[in-house]
């Protein structure tokens, strides 16, 4: 059996990541990105004096894109390198200027600037959708900032808080990775043209020594690239620091989707907060009930292969060896593309979640009533002393009530009866039922919650995503599966 279907096809590109991010790590980009730095070199070296016509020039832009894979690798399968194969792929399309392709380059001047220039790409493309991220979790923060709900610490009920003010956690995590990725993206620098170990010697003979046309080399190229500046040194390739840098920023965007999936998996079991489920979506081959919340699962499924895969580079950078060795080249041919499809992968799969997620107000309130009579014990207390009761008298009869109530919650299994035993006691007599009830309102439990997502949004949010509010509605998301 030989067809599509005997081969293993990768699923980060057949069921996770938008045709986008796949493009970006595409033979077409790459190829297509080792032309366009050939061009750049040439264009550079003919305006430094370098006998190079427009002729050539212009027959190399003629075919930057009509890439001619099938003579590449048959080329690559006699010489086994796989610049010099595309060069001479090249050079048969371009037969009046194939003399001038790669004119004192080495491998690493394609290879790496072609990375560099990728992995900036793939991060505007993440910064794209995480700002929309951002955005759908400020519009939840400030629509349901009003809403109480039971906090957790230990995932035991502690002191109240809100469905937004919930919310404004995970934009902040959020936040502090955009403030990361916006960091590398303003420093992120080409390799430039150094050269077969970075000495730049072959362009010494270039230029006959002419310091000040090699270093303006340099500048020319990085400038046709679109970047300021290359690095100010370097051996046969950039400095594989870079990459663990930028894998370090999807491992950071990738801790904070697993917290915030976990966050929803587990609200979900409560029943507070549910994900998108769709009209025709089976929960279980089995169980036809269930409503399993499968994209937050998703998501912290990636986000573990994720920061795994951030420790690749990280070993690469600290095992090089001097001016460079080859046992990063296969490394960086998975761990960075598929780092990158599965961090859009994981942003795609949360901006579906965050514009569908549905919040059962009925659950959440059931479960503060649940809880509410235990924490409001002191609130209740008090009003009882300043209507004249005994502080010391009060506390321990309010002590064996709450005893009687929670033997009634754990062992019966019953509801929370503590406010009716309150008001059956005689020791409480100053208070009456309505007075209570206003003592439990849960708004009066939530602190300033309300009032720090409006701050947080103001003052922290909207001035994080309004550079880049021209993207915002931008991501058309189609989940695959």
């Amino acid at each position: 059996m030989d067809n599509k279907y005997s081969t293993y096809s990768n699923p980060l590109t057949e069921r996770y990541c938008s045709k986008d991010m796949s493009y970006i790590f595409s033979p077409q980009f790459k190829f297509s990105t080792w032309r366009k730095l050939w061009i750049a070199l040439a264009e550079g070296e003919k305006e430094l004096g370098i006998n190079i016509t427009d002729e050539q020039i212009e027959e190399l832009k003629a075919h930057v894109n009509d890439i001619n894979f099938d003579d590449a690798k048959r080329i690559e399968r006699e010489v086994r390198h796989d610049v010099m194969s595309h060069v001479q792929a090249y050079g048969l399309q371009c037969p009046k200027a194939k003399g001038i392709i790669h004119l004192g380059a080495t491998s690493a001047y394609v290879g790496d600037n072609t990375d560099v220039i990728q992995m900036n790409e793939a991060l505007k493309l993440i910064r794209i959708k995480l700002v929309n991220l951002i955005n759908n979790l400020k519009q939840f923060a400030l629509k349901n900032k009003d809403i109480a709900t039971l906090g957790f610490t230990h995932f035991q009920a502690a002191q109240l808080t809100t469905v937004g003010k919930r919310a404004t956690l995970w934009a902040q995590d959020l936040i502090i990775d955009l403030e990361d990725l916006n960091y590398r993206l303003e420093n992120m620098k080409l390799r430039g043209v150094k050269g077969t170990t970075g000495t730049q010697a072959s362009f010494v003979a270039l230029f006959e020594g002419d310091n000040a046309k090699i270093k303006q080399l340099d500048k020319i190229v990085c400038n046709k690239m679109g970047f300021e500046s290359s690095y100010a040194v370097s051996g046969q390739t950039y400095t594989r620091k870079l990459d663990s840098q930028v894998l370090n920023v999807l491992a950071g965007i990738a801790q904070s989707m697993h917290k915030m999936t976990n966050d929803i998996r587990l609200l979900q079991h409560l029943k507070e907060l549910e994900e998108p489920f769709e009209k025709k979506q089976i929960g279980s081959s089995a169980m036809a009930y269930k409503r399993n919340p499968m994209r937050s699962e998703r998501i912290s499924s990636l986000s573990k292969f994720i920061i795994a895969e951030s420790i690749s580079p990280a070993m690469v950078e600290a095992t090089q060896w001097l001016e460079r060795s080859l046992d990063d080249s296969a490394n960086k041919r998975l761990s960075i593309p598929q780092a990158f499809m599965a961090a859009d992968a994981i942003l795609e799969i949360g901006i579906n979640v965050t514009d569908g997620l549905v919040v059962y107000e009925s659950m959440i309130n059931k479960h503060i009533n649940e809880e509410l009579p235990f924490m409001a014990t002191e609130n209740i207390l008090m009003e009882a002393v300043k209507r004249g009761g005994d502080r010391q008298e009060l506390h321990e009869e309010i002590r064996e009530l709450s005893m009687k109530a929670a033997y009634r919650v754990k062992h019966e299994g019953l509801n929370n009866n503590l406010i009716d035993l309150i008001l059956e006691s005689d020791k409480f007599n100053m208070l009456k039922r309505e007075e209570i009830s206003d003592i439990l309102d849960p708004m009066k439990f939530v602190g300033r919650a309300p009032e720090q997502v409006v701050e947080f949004v103001e003052e922290y949010l909207d001035p994080a995503i309004e550079p880049f509010k021209e993207y915002l509605g931008n991501v058309d998301v189609d989940l695959k599966v």
